[in-house]
Formats: structure tokens, sequence, C-alpha cells
């Protein structure tokens, strides 16, 4: 049993592999945290806290109990709780006064499931804490779910509020996940960044008072991902307290970390309060998104690995543990000069050097010969192709190369037959000009007549097309957030059912095409989160190829996500081997695509690329399905150093990339300490032989302190 209730001590214990997280219920009605940290068998409940001058306390338990001071599960607005909150509740009386008690609560197998939400799969050993806290003014009662998923060391925190009265109540505030901890000598590493520089590294210690990490764009952003972690000060990659944290949803969300006057740290994690609040009527019902935790003894690198395998097992969709595809994209060679005759010769030669997939970018459809126009409009270009795009999509698997295509089902030109016919499907409020952002304006997605068109018009373009691969883009954000569709008293749901909106669409896609997968992409990483790996194999890690940009991108990505997740491209290597090797071998840090115009690579080019392309068969399921051990960060050296590891140890792909600034000398000891130590390891690249314990004593590389030089090591038992 991973969950334990003991009768005894009111205490609840969830157990992973590795961690024990314990609450109990305090004077049988209040929810106090205890301990989260490294797995224990024994534990003794502290005595009630210290008299605090100004902390509120009900008469009938003593002044030395106080919500204001003792670690909670959940905080509640105006409770006697000065910190930040978790839950805020406006009743139909205008107050918004939020307080719940214990009530009750249940262990089950498998999990409480979210609608229309991306969640966590589950699989047999999963199991799920339910507990019941009820408010009896307002007769709403609030379900608390902990799904424990052992084997990742993950938990799960996410929230039911059910509305029992007999009057309306508003959500004002939800955040799913509440973490108290007891001290705050910690640092707080994010990762932030703009278009098309996501992912940047922050390390910055906590101070008194509340850090937030939050988006307000409809969308988790270029600007802040999701993911952040808490850590001690000493923390390196394989020492130190971690406590990671993440979101599964795409929209807006708030993390927020406060400092208290007991030196004690809150962490919270969810929708927060200025984009979101949601009116329950009687008989209502309100389920967040989930937020996810996870604990590391053993430094950043455990704390990646454990989220790692928890997307790669409970996120993902199955198809993404199954060989990616490698594909060849039309948009940096076409741009929207999407020609019929051009794509075939595309095929022709993708076909020859080995390439799994051809996709075709932006400007297959509508009016679509810029980007003023067409979006919306998702009917074929029948000048771009006169016989329909079925007969061309044919013709171009008849080569032996499969088909993708590139579709934004969220966003509208003003200068489309979609929006002449239906300008109140926009995003708008009503009297305001509305904004444009690259031309666009965004489709009202939480309008279910919006999702209905747009099912008809796929449908009806899409019938009998063997296509095998949909890239998702999303290539704005949203302004003006109104909706001609609901009522005044519900236009602060919007953003949250805008998104509900885009995960129907985006589940109807799997079920209706479900031979085909789905890359999602909002103009690079704009939505790199686990809301969007749920549905998609891949992600566009980011519009930014660059590869001395791309080695920071990556490498900061791989602290919250698995390669599994990560699409890298090969971009304009004009035509120097050097450039085409160098960006290679940053590219096959994740999912390998190219990127460029084939029909204008020399000779020597291509066959550089093709070997290239069987050489990356042979080691993709390493970074598809294998452990992730980053030896060098980027962050502060001039180069980078990591290594994948299988399974049984047996196959290892060393990578080292020297960074643009980087100077003439020698790596560090870069040591492979998953080697087995009685095993004799050789480079399949180079034929060189290595002893198990060599790799776990390091090998260096030299570093030539010039543009463009990488090297990769790719080692197999013998």
């Amino acid at each position: 049993m991973s969950i334990s209730f003991f009768t005894s001590t009111n205490q609840f214990v969830l157990n992973t592999k590795r961690t024990t997280y314990i609450f109990d219920a305090s004077k049988d009605r209040f929810l106090r945290h205890l301990y989260y940290g490294k797995r224990i068998s024994e534990f003794q409940a502290p005595e009630d806290n210290d008299y605090y001058n100004f902390a509120p306390y009900l008469a009938t338990l003593g002044d030395r109990w106080s919500t204001d001071i003792f670690s909670q599960e959940c905080s509640f607005f105006g409770s006697g709780d000065f910190r930040t909150d978790a839950l805020r509740l406006r009743g139909a009386d205008g107050t918004s006064v939020t307080d719940f008690l214990y009530d009750s609560y249940r262990i089950f197998n498998g999990r409480y499931s979210l609608e229309g939400l991306p969640e966590a799969r589950v699989d047999e050993t999963t199991q799920t804490l339910e507990v019941t806290l009820v408010d009896p003014i307002t007769k709403c009662r609030l379900f608390l779910y902990y799904t424990v998923f052992e084997k990742e060391d993950i938990i799960s925190r996410y929230m039911v509020i059910e509305n029992r009265g007999d009057a309306f109540v508003k959500i004002e505030k939800c955040m799913s996940l509440t973490l108290d901890l007891d001290r705050c000598d910690y640092d707080m590493v994010s990762l932030y960044g703009s278009h098309p520089h996501e992912c940047n590294y922050q390390r910055v210690p906590l101070h008194h008072g509340t850090q937030a990490i939050t988006s307000r764009r409809g969308s988790t952003s270029h600007q802040y991902n999701p993911f952040f972690a808490i850590c001690s000060h000493k923390a390196t990659e394989e020492k130190g307290d971690v406590y990671g944290f993440n979101f599964v949803y795409s929209g807006c969300f708030l993390n927020e970390v406060e400092v208290d006057q007991q030196n004690h740290t809150r962490v919270l994690v969810g929708l927060g309060s200025e984009c979101f609040s949601y009116t329950l009527d009687p008989g209502d019902h309100f389920c967040s998104p989930e937020a996810v935790m996870t604990y590391s003894s053993s430094g950043f690198g455990c704390m990646s690995r454990n989220f790692h395998r928890f997307v790669r097992t409970h996120i993902l969709p199955p198809e993404a543990l199954k060989p990616h595809p490698i594909v060849l994209n039309t948009w940096e060679a076409c741009l929207f000069n999407i020609q019929e005759e051009t794509l075939l010769q595309f095929a022709d030669e993708a076909t020859k050097l080995g390439f799994d997939m051809l996709v075709m970018d932006d400007g297959w459809f509508g009016a679509r010969n810029h980007d003023h126009a067409g979006l919306g409009d998702w009917f074929v270009n029948l000048k771009k192709f006169p016989k329909g795009l079925k007969p061309f999509v044919e013709e171009i698997k008849a080569k032996g190369i499969r088909f993708g295509i590139w579709i934004e089902p969220e966003m509208v030109n003003p200068d489309s037959d979609l929006y002449r016919a239906h300008p109140e499907w926009c995003l708008h409020v009503s009297g305001r000009e509305a904004k444009l952002s690259r031309n666009q304006l965004v489709l009202d997605m939480s309008n279910p007549n919006v999702i209905d068109y747009l099912k008809e018009s796929f449908l009806k373009t899409f019938e009998d097309v063997p296509l095998d691969y949909f890239k998702w883009d999303m290539n704005r954000h949203l302004t003006d957030v109104g909706s001609a569709y609901w009522s005044a008293d519900r236009q602060d749901e919007v953003r949250f059912r805008y998104m509900k909106g885009v995960y129907s669409l985006l589940q109807w896609f799997r079920e209706q095409y479900p031979n085909a997968v789905i890359e999602t992409c909002s103009g690079g990483g704009g939505r790199y989160d686990l809301g969007m790996m749920y549905y998609g194999i891949q992600i566009w890690t980011s519009d930014n190829t660059n590869p001395y940009d791309r080695t920071m991108i990556q490498a900061n990505a791989m602290l919250a996500y698995p390669a599994t997740t990560m699409s890298c491209h090969v971009s304009n290597p004009k035509d120097s081997l050097k450039s085409l090797d160098y960006r290679y071998k940053v590219a096959v840090g994740g999912m390998l695509g190219y990127e460029l115009h084939i029909l204008k690579m020399n000779d020597e080019i291509k066959v550089e690329m093709k070997k290239q392309i069987q050489q990356y068969r042979d080691f993709e399921h390493l970074m598809r399905l294998g452990e992730h051990y980053s030896l060098v960060s980027p962050v502060y050296y001039p180069y980078s150093a990591y290594y994948y590891a299988s399974e049984t140890r047996d196959e290892f792909l060393l990578t080292v990339i020297e960074k643009a600034d980087c100077k003439e000398g020698k790596t560090k000891l870069l040591k492979i300490r998953q080697a087995k130590s009685n095993v004799i390891y050789q480079d399949q690249l180079t034929g060189t032989k290595y002893t198990g314990e060599s790799l776990r004593h390091g090998i260096s590389f030299p570093l030539l302190g010039e543009r463009d030089h990488a090297e990769i090591v790719y080692l197999k038992k013998i």
C-alpha cells in the first residue's frame, strides 16, 4: 500500500519508492502538513505551536493553536491564515471568508478522472487518497485528491469543489497544490525567456515575502515555464535537497512561494486569481487541473529523472514511446510558397536520404500566400493543388514516405471567409478595437459552435486523406478576452473554458485520426508544458534553431522534461559539412528532424545527411527511453556535456558540445558513473574500447576553441 491512514494519530502517510509525505487531521477538523522528504518508517508529530501575537485563534481550541502559524494542506482565504491562500470562494452574501473542515476520507486504486482536462494516466500500482472537507455555511464540499505514482516518486494534487447549497458561490482563487515546508534556507530555480529564447536558467535565494512565476497570456508562454524547483543552497546535480513542481495545464497559471514570519516556506501551484474565476450554481462542481511534485535528496539529476520517467509513463500518449519519425519540414525552405511540384521533388529527395516523413507547413490552405490572410479557412488552395489534397498526398506516399501537415485551429485572420461570416466568433470586448498580433485574432475556443465549425471544416478537408502527422501551432497570445457566447457573469471563466475547448479539439483529433500523431507548437516553446504533452508525441521546442542557442535551451528544458518531448531540427547548414555536423550533434539531444531546402543542398551535404539519419536510428532509443545524466551545464561552463544511459546500462550516448565562446583546452573528467565496472564498452563510431571502470573514473575530450565543434560517443557493451 502506498497510502495509509492511522486512526491512533489521525495521520495520512503517502509513500513512494524513495519519499514519504505525511499530514494529519488535527483536532479532528484541520488538515495539518507534517512531513515531505526521504522515505521514513516512523514519525512523531510536533506539539502545538507557541503563542504568536496577532495570530487569530478559536477560544475552544486555545490560544496556542492558530491557522496563521501551523503548516496546512490547503490554505483558505480569510480564515485566520494571513499567508497566501490556495482557495477563495465568494458566497451569495458577498463575503469571501473561506473555511472548510475535515469530514472523511477514502483510499482507492486508480484516480479521480478530471473532466475534459489532461491528466496523468494510472497503472496497476497507482493509488489515490480522497479527503473530504465541508463548509457548514455555504454547504460546499471540497475534495482534495492525492494520487501517488510510487515508482516515479511523484505525488499529484488536484481538487474538486461541489456546491450542495441553495445559492451560487464564486471561486475567486484556485491552487491545486499547497506545500508548507518548515524552513526557508532554499533557492528557487525557474525557467524564463521570450520568443525565441526560451528556457533561460534562473536560480535565486528565497526571501521574506512572496516570489511568483505567472503567465497572464492565455498560454503557459515562452516567458515563464510552469516548472520550478526549491532546493537547498548547496544543491548540485548529484547532491542536496530538491523539490520539483509542475502543472498539467497549458493556459494561465500562478506559482507562488512565500517565506513567512516563522521562516517557513509555502509553495502553491495553480490557476491563481488574476485570470480565473468560476461560478458554481447549486448542484454544480468544478475540477481543478492537476499539479505534480517530487522530492530528491540526491540533487537535481534525480529530480529530473523522476519527472522524465513520470512524463514518459503517465503523461505522453503511448505512441510517443515508439520510434519518432525523422521529419523534413518545409517552413524554412518554402515559407508560404507551397507548390505541389516542389513538394513532390522534396519527397523524392527525402526518400533517397532515408527520411520518414515530409511535413508541409503553413501556406497550403485558403488564401494563405502570406500571414495576412486565410487563417480559419481550412480548405485546400486549389491553385496550389489543382487535383485536391487527397491525390497529392497519395502521390507523396507512393514514393515511400509518410506525410504530415501544419494547422493552427485556434486562430483567424480578419481577411478570411470565416471572420467575414462570424466576427463574433473571435475573442473580443464589445465596443473596443481588437488588438492584432501577427495579423491574427484568436477564435473563441470556449464557444462550442466554434469547436463544431472546426471539426466540420477539418472533416471535410481531410476526408479520406491519408495523413500521418499534424503539426498543431498557436502563434499569438490572448488579448481582449471576452466571449459573445457567455453571459456577463461568466466572462471570468472564458480563459479556462478556452483551454478546455482546445483540449476537446485535440482529443477529437486523436480519436478521429488514430493513425496520425500530433506535434504541438506555439511559436516554438510557448506551450512547452505537461498539458500539451498529454496529446502529442513531441513539442517544437523553440523557433530558434541556432545550435549555440539550442544547446542552452535544450539543456535547461531537460531539467523537467524528457528528450522524448523535444523536437530538435537541423537547419541552415548552407554548404558547410562542419556546420551540418555540429547542428546534427546538437539536435540528437532530442527527437531529430531537418528544416532546410533539400533541393538546394549539394551532393556532399546530402550524402552526409543520409549517414546522419542512419546513425541516429542506431541510438535514437536512448534519447527516447533512456535516462539522462547532465555532466556539465552550459549555464556555468563554455561547453555542455551529458549522456543517456539504457535501462540495462549496456549502452550510453555521450555528447560534448562547445559553445561559441569556448577556449582551447580540455573538458573536466566526464564520469559515466552508470557504467558497469567489469564490462568492456566499444565506441560504435570510432572503434575505441573503454573499460567500465575507466568510464566511471572519467574521460576527457579536447576543446578546440573554435566554432562548430562537438563530439558524440556511442558506447555499447561487447
